[in-house]
């Protein structure tokens, strides 16, 4: 696919050369100078974070292939993932850890590493309120980074209760935002911080969901109730021993139907950054999705550590690679892929003659090529700098 583009690629002899050397630190260390470079991040840069998981076809684990919490609730051993990228999804760096080690605990290990190794002044964390807990918040800006999350609530805010109040009868305005201030650490009052800010936004749109949510489970709660169906997990189910009953709750959650909270450090920015920062997560849940299915980077089959560190800086710099393609045509990576996959070369041998066939590529196909070979921009790292050694130990 390398050749198709019009770039030079590796002989397979020397890929396998150079495997071993992939696992290694400073190799996953130069591959994320490369594409920090080529983001060209600086001071105050927004970075999302966010983890997953992929499994192993094994029964057995070994402490770092471990089963743990599945986001697909799968019980092989596993291990977590965590990817860091830009404000865009470019990938910048990527972390591995135990299968059965918690997602809050992933974060700070990957972000300090990354920020020490970029002499990064200062980085907006933005993440989703289940990568960090009140402990991660301390330490992250202890560690002089600043956040953006997104939180469910467990009660309506102060704020949203004194406009309804103000405002008997009438429906909140779609988007409308709410400001609350909130108490800030003493480490943050030593960085300058006076207190922190919980913007609070109300969506039409997210009322509809959560209400027809709501009715879905309060019906199967009742259907459970009545012996229709087996009783499964459902908040609105009551079980006092082997009696159950509909639990009469959801006035609460109707109540806190449309209200989403983004709890930040960033005093100095408005609520519509900060809203805005956050809904860019899904982009790194897009470089997700491609690397488990266009990049093939699940299921494993390794067994080393190595061996899996090894396919996971491949699939690092695939991702980086893809994702800059995608930037470059409009195309996804997988009609990319795809169509060019037509027109691949072929090469017939008859006899004493070797014959070469191709069909020739269309004219948007060309065009397609002439933009990656024509506007590639040149390496922020020397492709040295990248370059793993030159070592023979076997992975297996």
């Amino acid at each position: 696919m390398l050749a198709e583009t019009g770039i030079d690629s590796v002989t397979d002899r020397t890929l396998t050369r150079r495997l071993p050397g992939y696992p290694k630190a400073s190799f996953r260390a130069a591959l994320s100078a490369a594409c920090t470079g080529h983001a060209g991040l600086g001071p105050a840069s927004l970075v999302l974070y966010d983890v997953t998981t992929l499994y192993f076809e094994t029964d057995a684990g070994d402490g770092f292939r471990e089963s743990g919490f599945s986001k697909e609730r799968r019980l092989e051993p596993q291990i977590t993932v965590g990817l860091l990228t830009d404000a865009t999804g470019f990938p910048l760096a990527v972390g591995a850890f135990k299968g059965n080690e918690p997602e809050t605990d992933t974060m700070l290990p990957v972000i300090n590493a990354f920020k020490t190794a970029h002499q990064l002044t200062d980085v907006t964390v933005v993440a989703d309120a289940g990568m960090i807990s009140e402990a991660n918040q301390k330490a992250i800006t202890a560690a002089g980074l600043s956040f953006i999350l997104g939180t469910r609530i467990p009660y309506v805010p102060q704020v949203i209760c004194e406009w309804r109040a103000q405002h008997p009868g009438q429906q909140i305005p779609d988007h409308q935002a709410f400001t609350q201030p909130w108490p800030a650490t003493t480490a943050e009052k030593a960085r300058g911080i006076p207190y922190r800010v919980i913007y609070y936004q109300y969506r039409h749109d997210r009322v509809r969901r959560t209400l027809r949510g709501i009715d879905e489970q309060v019906g199967n709660a009742e259907k459970a109730v009545a012996g229709k169906v087996s009783v499964k997990r459902n908040r609105f189910i009551k079980l006092t021993g082997a009696d159950k009953s509909v639990h009469r709750g959801e006035a609460k959650a109707r109540a806190l139907a449309g209200i989403k909270g983004y709890p930040t450090n960033l005093t100095s920015q408005t609520a519509e950054f900060v809203i805005g920062a956050y809904h860019q997560l899904w982009r790194i849940e897009k470089s997700f999705r491609m690397s488990k299915h266009d990049l093939q980077a699940r299921p494993i089959y390794h067994h080393k550590r190595e061996s899996i560190e090894a396919h996971l800086s491949i699939v690092f710099a695939a991702l980086a690679v893809s994702h800059w393609i995608e930037h470059q045509t409009g195309w996804s990576i997988k009609k990319f892929v795809q169509t060019l996959r037509r027109y691949r070369t072929v090469t017939i041998r008859a006899g004493n003659h070797t014959l070469i066939a191709a069909d020739p590529p269309a004219a948007d196909i060309q065009d397609v090529l002439a933009t990656i070979t024509t506007t590639a921009e040149a390496p922020a790292t020397p492709a040295a700098a990248v370059r793993p050694p030159k070592v023979r130990t076997q992975l297996s």
